[in-house]
């Protein structure tokens, strides 16, 4: 185990999994059981997850969502090789349902109140603690999407009612390397300056601990938190 920061700096996207280093059962489990301690608004939990570690079920997933007649790209060529695929899926529904409740503000169900589809959001915060976990094992994982144009065919060859949201898919195995791939290595990390805003948007937030320290207070969010 180790601490979370560490875990947090360590993750990165792995897309070259060894495919003869089976994920045992347990570390699954404790990965789709964390994420589910994700936050969700009004706890409305509308997300499902469909884990695929059977050789077969991960095949047929890479032959609905891929053209059986194009050659395997190199991406696609070491990505199908992860022994765990989980689909992440979001349940509009269920959200809307809860905040109909006596407890909530919006009886009429209608979608128009939420100003982002928050069941993919929490859906997605969860696949992140997926990721986390994984980290925390010894494994890589990869989070990627599933082609809008095959979306369908993917819920009816696993079963997905057709109202669920595909999110996205967490690949997760035992890197065959660790070394940067994909867009970083063309693309670097945007500075804190450049995407933290201090007070207003515009000004940058300084990671200057001395001035942390003389305004102690700064930092600190405000509004509702997320149950």
């Amino acid at each position: 185990m180790m601490e979370l920061q560490k875990a947090i700096r360590r993750r990165r996207m792995i897309r070259d999994f060894d495919p003869d280093r089976p994920v045992p059962r347990d570390v699954v489990d404790t990965a789709v059981t964390l994420g589910l301690r994700a936050p969700s608004a009004g706890f409305s939990q509308g997300w499902d997850f469909v884990v695929l570690t059977d050789p077969a079920d991960r095949q047929r997933f890479w032959e609905v969502t891929t053209n059986a007649d194009e050659e395997l790209d190199r991406w696609l060529a070491k990505v199908s090789s992860a022994p765990v695929l989980i689909l992440c899926c979001g349940d509009k529904d269920t959200y809307l349902r809860r905040y109909a409740q006596p407890d909530k503000p919006w009886q009429d169900m209608d979608e128009s109140h939420w100003p982002v589809p928050y069941w993919d959001v929490d859906t997605g915060m969860a696949a992140l603690i997926m990721l986390l976990v994984a980290v925390d094992e010894g494994l890589g994982g990869l989070f990627f999407g599933v082609p809008v144009e095959r979306c369908d065919v993917v819920r009816e060859t696993f079963g997905i009612p057709g109202d669920r949201s595909l999110v996205g898919v967490v690949a997760m195995g035992y890197a065959r390397t660790q070394r940067p791939s994909g867009s970083t290595l063309a693309r670097r990390r945007r500075p804190t300056g450049e995407v933290v805003h201090d007070g207003r948007f515009g000004s940058p937030w300084s990671t200057d601990r001395n001035v942390l320290t003389k305004n102690p207070s700064q930092g600190v969010p405000s509004g509702r938190m997320k149950t």
